[in-house]
């Protein structure tokens, strides 16, 4: 009896080593997946951060995006808030139509409030836009904590007329009939059409866009678009021909706007959308005073 007493406790304990029973090293294992976009990011590098204090803390997770921008990690067991950040790879520019690449020291960032251990968490979207309001939530009192998050992502999200800058996915400006597809969304429309606006400044600013992008991500920091950043300085950022120059102070709001429409009727824009499609974001941004 002692003998089969034995063995069946020593069945027991193997079981539950199995399971990851006794907190061994069978957690759970989570992951997020998504999508870097400015028009699609290949090749990019993918790095999740976790935030600690309201702080960028330690590395939890990288990978790589694949030729459509999209990617998945293994986030393991970390439970909290978490910083993506996006460098390298390249992009079809949509206002140029030529391949870009991002410029060393250019990224584009999204921060997501807390998960869960082991949660799964899918359809994010690293953009411009998601970068200006993880940039936001990084100046605010108390900088990345769950609820500054949420509030910074909404912000920028009911600035550009976007509901969920984390999970709606930017329509493709340069896809035939892209924004009069059956299931495309406004949401879906301004997104992407946002983003080709800024590709759109870049041209007419003679400047590479992911370096405009890191000047949007400077303006945003202090709540107010205007072409400067928290403190009252002009954003500087390197234009044509190496010269140096100053961000102008409607970058992101009137001389968006202008960039819209320029788009829209340019022969880049295959989305099928007209003026009149964006008329409303576009009288918004003109009209804007910055405040975000």
């Amino acid at each position: 009896m002692k003998t089969l007493q034995i063995l069946l406790a020593s069945l027991i304990l193997s079981i539950l080593a199995a399971c990851g029973g006794g907190g061994g090293d069978g957690a759970v294992q989570g992951s997020t997946s998504g999508t870097a976009i400015k028009g699609p990011v290949s090749n990019a590098t993918v790095t999740a951060y976790a935030i600690s204090n309201g702080q960028m803390g330690t590395q939890i997770a990288t990978t790589t995006t694949n030729s459509s921008g999209s990617f998945t990690m293994n986030t393991g067991s970390y439970d909290g808030p978490m910083m993506l950040q996006v460098n390298n790879g390249s992009y079809t520019d949509e206002a140029t139509g030529s391949t870009m690449t991002m410029i060393p020291g250019d990224v584009m960032t999204a921060v997501i409030p807390s998960v869960a251990a082991g949660a799964t968490i899918s359809g994010i979207q690293v953009t411009p836009i998601t970068a200006m309001a993880q940039r936001r939530a990084e100046q605010m009192s108390g900088h990345m904590t769950d609820a500054n998050i949420a509030a910074a992502n909404t912000a920028m999200g009911n600035y550009f007329s976007v509901n969920d800058i984390l999970h709606t996915q930017p329509m493709n400006p340069l896809a035939n009939n892209s924004g009069t597809t059956a299931g495309v969304t406004q949401d879906m429309k301004n997104y992407g059409m946002v983003l080709a606006a800024m590709s759109q400044s870049a041209k007419t600013l003679n400047m590479n866009t992911s370096t405009l992008v890191t000047g949007m991500m400077s303006d945003a920091t202090d709540g107010v678009m205007n072409g400067m950043m928290t403190g009252g300085s002009p954003i500087q950022m390197p234009m044509g021909g190496g010269m140096m120059g100053s961000m102008p102070s409607t970058a992101g709001t009137s001389s968006l706007g202008a960039a819209m429409t320029s788009f829209i009727s340019s022969g880049a824009n295959a989305s099928g959308l007209t003026t009149p499609d964006m008329a409303a974001l576009i009288t918004k941004l003109n009209i804007s005073n910055g405040q975000i």
